[in-house]
C-alpha cells in the first residue's frame, strides 16, 4: 500500500496525506462528485477531474500489486526466486514490466527450445553460452547424439542447443527493456498502401513515415483504422544493428570459440522471437495511449456540451430538417411541455415554401414562439434559409439558432422516448429533443448514450468499455455540478446523481407521482431503497424549489444546515430572508466582508467548506451554467458564396480534436481552425485554447469551393 500511496502522490503532484485520506474516502464507498464537493478539507480540495484520474490510477496500481503477488508466488513455488529478481519485481512500474520478468518462468507451450530440452540438449547449450570450452563444437555435439530421443546428427544437437539459447535471450527482461527503450527513442513507424491503386480517405498514409517519439495520437488511430479496413500495412523500423551489437557485447566473450554461431543465434532470437512480440507490445502501447488521449478529448468536449448555457423561460420551436420525408416541427413551452407538432415540406423535392410558412407562422403566433432551434443535420442550411426568410414575416421578434442534433434519432427510437411520449410519432420526437436542447442541454443530453453526442474523434475505434466508463464519469460530474430539481427531474437525469441508481431514480419519480411534490430533502428517506448512505451522497445535489427550507434550493449539504443558519445569524439574517430578492443582495454584500479564516475557526469548520457555503448563500438557486457562453442567436443566414478571404466572423466551437477545432460560422459546413492557427504562441493542445460552445472570432484564410471547406484562423 505504501508503494501505491507514494506513486500516486508523485504522479499527481499531491501530498501523501491527501492520497491516504482520498483512498480512505473511496474505500468507504463515497462517490467522486460527493468527495469533490463535500470533502474538500479531507482531500485538500482535489477537483473532480483529478479525483477521477486518482481513482483510475488506484485501480491500476492495486491490480499491479495483485499481479506481482501472483508472479512472486509462482516463481517461489518453482524454487527459482532470487533476491535480485524479487527486487526487480517489486520495483516494476507497469504490468508489461512485471510480465517481462515473469516470462522465463511461465508455463510455455511446446516451443523449439522446450523440445530441445526434452532431448537432453540443455547442458550443450550451457557449454556454448559459458564459452569456456576450447574443444570444437562438432566434437562436443557428438556426445549428445541419441537416436531414442530423436537427436540423429551433430547438426541436430547443435541446432537444438542454439534454439535453447535463442529462447534464453528472448526471455531476458533486460534485453526487452533495452530494445523497447531504443525503439521508442529512435524507431520509425512506416506505413504503406496495401492496395496502392485504390482511392480511399487514407491516401496521405500510402507512403508515410514518422518517428515513434513524435507521432500524435490521432495519427495512430487513423492508421490503425486504415489497417483494419485493409488499406494500409504498418511496420516498425528500429536501429537493428545497434540493438544486436548491444546484445552481442553482453553475451559474446572476447576470443570466444563460439563467436559466429552465437552471433547467428542472437539474430535468430531477435528476428524470430523478440521482434514480433515487441512490435505487438509497442503497437498496443501506442494505441492505448492514443485511445486514452481520444477518450480524454471526448470527455472534455462532452462536458462542455453538457454544461452549455440553458436558455430559460422561452417557448421554443424545434425544427428537425429533412428532404423527402419533410421537416418535423415541435413547439414546447418554457417547462418543456409539448404544445403543438407538425410536418412541413419547404425543402426539395416538394419545395412547398408557402405552405410551410403558413403553417409555421400560424403556430408561432398561436403559441407565442420566441425562438426556433434548428438541428444541424441533413438539409440544415436549406432549412435555415427558409427560417431566416420566414421570421421576417412574423408579427413579433423571433430568433433562431443552430443546435447539434447528434443522437436525436437514437433517442427518438429509444425505450426512454417511448415512455416519455407514447402517443407521439417517433419522427416528431427528434424535433422535441432539438427544442429541449436549447432550453436545458444537460437534462436532454443525459437521455442519449454519451458516445452518440458527436463531439469526439475516433470514438468508435477506442476501447468501448473505457470510453463508457470515462463518459459516465463526465456526465455524473456535470449533472452533480449543476444539481437537479428533485420535483421536475426525469429518472434518467436523477440516475446520474451521486448515490442514486436507475432503480432509486425511478422510485423517486414514482413517489412524486403518488404523493405530490417533495417538500424537504428528509422526505427522500421515505423513497423505497433510498437509505441513509444514499441520502448522504445525494442530498446536497438535489434541489427543492419553494419547499419548506430555503437552504434546500442551494447546494448546502444537510450536514451543514446548522452552520449555514449560524452564519446568516452572524450577519443578522435568517434562512427565510433568502427568499427575499432585496435581502439576498444585502446578505451577499455582508458575507463578502467576513474574514474567512477567523469565521472558520469560530464555527469550527474548514475554510474551503465555509467558502462554498458563503458562495451558495450569496447566490441561492444559482445555475453554474449561467457563466457559460450563450448560443449565437441569428436573424439572417449566410451563404457559402458570401465568404471572402480575410473576412472576420463570429462563430461557435462545435468540436475540439487533437489537431484543431471545428467552428460553426453560419455556412453549411463548419470551418477548421488548425492547431497552428489558434495562437501566435505554441499550442500543445487545442483544448488549452478553446472549448465546445465557446464563441470565437475567426478570420477566413482559405476557401475550397469544390469541397465546400473553409480554413479559419484565430490569429487576428
Amino acid at each position: 500500500m505504501d508503494r501505491i500511496i507514494n506513486t500516486i502522490a508523485e504522479e499527481l503532484k499531491i501530498k501523501r496525506g491527501q492520497v491516504e485520506n482520498t483512498i480512505r474516502l473511496i474505500d468507504e464507498g463515497n462517490t467522486i462528485p460527493f468527495i469533490a464537493r463535500y470533502r474538500k478539507e479531507v482531500t485538500g480540495g482535489l477537483s473532480d477531474e483529478t479525483l477521477r484520474e486518482f481513482g483510475e490510477r488506484l485501480n491500476y496500481l492495486r491490480n499491479l500489486e495483485q499481479r506481482k503477488e501472483e508472479v512472486v508466488r509462482s516463481i517461489e513455488e518453482q524454487g527459482k526466486m532470487t533476491e535480485e529478481l524479487m527486487l526487480a519485481i517489486e520495483n516494476g512500474k507497469t504490468l508489461a514490466e512485471v510480465e517481462d520478468l515473469y516470462r522465463p518462468y511461465k508455463q510455455k507451450k511446446r516451443t523449439r527450445a522446450t523440445i530441445a530440452k526434452e532431448k537432453g540438449l540443455e547442458p550443450l547449450a550451457e557449454i556454448i553460452l559459458t564459452q569456456e570450452e576450447k574443444t570444437p563444437i562438432q566434437i562436443l555435439a557428438k556426445e549428445y547424439i541419441n537416436e531414442e530421443k530423436g537427436v540423429e546428427t551433430e547438426e541436430e544437437a547443435i541446432q537444438g542447443a542454439l534454439d535453447i539459447i535463442a529462447e534464453i535471450i528472448s526471455d531476458s527482461a533486460e534485453y526487452r527493456k533495452m530494445i523497447k527503450q531504443i525503439t521508442y527513442r529512435e524507431g520509425i513507424i512506416e506505413v504503406k498502401a496495401s492496395k496502392p491503386e485504390e482511392k480511399s480517405s487514407y491516401e496521405m498514409y500510402y507512403d508515410f513515415q514518422e518517428a515513434i517519439a513524435k507521432i500524435p495520437s490521432h495519427r495512430i488511430l487513423a492508421i490503425n483504422r486504415g489497417e483494419k479496413e485493409d488499406f494500409l500495412k504498418i511496420k516498425i523500423n528500429k536501429p537493428e544493428e545497434k540493438i544486436l551489437n548491444k546484445i552481442e557485447e553482453d553475451i559474446i566473450k572476447k576470443e570466444s570459440p563460439f563467436q559466429e554461431i552465437l552471433k547467428e543465434t542472437i539474430v535468430d532470437s531477435f528476428k524470430r522471437l523478440i521482434e514480433p512480440s515487441i512490435d505487438r507490445e509497442i503497437r498496443s502501447d501506442l494505441t492505448e495511449k492514443a485511445e486514452e488521449q481520444a477518450i480524454k478529448v471526448f470527455g472534455q468536449n462532452a462536458k462542455q456540451l453538457l454544461l452549455g448555457a440553458p436558455i430559460k423561460n422561452i417557448t421554443v420551436m424545434g425544427f428537425d430538417p429533412a428532404y423527402r420525408t419533410g421537416c418535423k416541427i415541435a413547439v414546447i413551452d418554457e417547462t418543456g411541455k409539448v404544445l403543438d407538432t407538425a410536418t412541413v415540406y419547404p425543402t426539395a423535392p416538394q419545395n412547398d415554401v408557402e405552405g410551410a410558412k403558413k403553417t409555421l407562422i400560424s403556430l408561432i403566433n398561436k403559441d407565442h414562439v420566441n425562438m426556433i432551434s434548428i438541428g444541424n443535420g441533413t438539409a440544415s442550411r436549406e432549412s435555415e434559409m427558409f427560417v431566416a426568410d420566414m421570421i421576417k414575416e412574423c408579427d413579433h421578434e423571433v430568433l433562431y439558432t443552430i443546435v447539434s442534433e447528434a443522437g436525436a434519432s437514437v433517442y427518438s427510437a429509444s425505450k426512454l422516448a417511448t415512455e416519455e411520449y407514447p402517443d407521439i410519432n417517433v419522427s416528431i420526437r427528434g424535433a422535441i429533443s432539438i427544442a429541449r436542447r436549447l432550453q436545458d442541454p444537460l437534462a436532454e443530453l443525459v437521455k442519449i448514450d454519451p458516445k452518440s453526442i458527436g463531439v469526439g474523434q475516433y470514438q468508435h475505434d477506442v476501447n468501448q468499455k473505457r470510453l463508457e466508463e470515462s463518459l459516465t464519469g463526465v456526465v455524473e460530474d456535470s449533472v452533480n455540478k449543476v444539481g437537479v430539481d428533485v420535483n421536475t427531474a426525469t429518472a434518467s437525469l436523477l440516475s446520474y446523481i451521486s448515490g442514486l441508481n436507475k432503480t432509486i431514480s425511478k422510485n423517486i419519480v414514482k413517489y412524486r407521482d403518488e404523493n405530490g411534490k417533495l417538500k424537504n430533502r428528509k422526505e427522500l428517506l421515505k423513497v423505497p431503497k433510498l437509505g441513509k448512505v444514499a441520502f448522504e451522497q445525494c442530498a446536497g445535489f438535489l434541489r427543492i424549489i419553494d419547499g419548506e427550507n430555503p437552504l434546500e434550493e442551494t447546494a448546502v449539504h444537510p450536514e451543514s444546515y446548522e452552520i449555514a443558519e449560524t452564519l446568516l445569524g452572524k450577519v443578522n439574517y435568517s434562512k427565510e430572508d433568502l427568499r427575499d430578492k432585496e435581502k439576498r443582495n444585502e446578505i451577499k454584500a455582508k458575507l463578502a466582508k467576513l474574514n474567512i479564516s477567523e469565521m472558520a475557526k469560530e464555527l469550527q469548520i474548514g475554510e474551503m467548506t465555509l467558502t462554498d457555503i458563503i458562495e451558495e448563500l450569496s447566490r441561492p438557486g444559482r445555475d453554474p451554467r449561467e457563466d457559460m457562453p450563450k448560443p449565437i442567436l441569428r436573424t439572417d443566414v449566410m451563404k457559402f458564396e458570401d465568404l471572402r478571404e480575410g473576412q472576420i466572423l463570429t462563430g461557435t466551437v462545435r468540436n475540439v480534436i487533437d489537431f484543431g477545432a471545428f467552428v460553426d460560422i453560419g455556412v453549411k459546413h463548419d470551418g477548421l481552425v488548425h492547431i497552428s492557427e489558434m495562437s501566435e504562441k505554441y499550442v500543445k493542445r487545442p483544448s488549452d485554447i478553446v472549448s465546445i460552445g465557446d464563441i470565437v472570432k475567426v478570420k477566413v484564410i482559405g476557401i475550397d469551393t469544390e469541397r465546400q471547406k473553409v480554413k479559419l484562423s484565430m490569429k487576428l
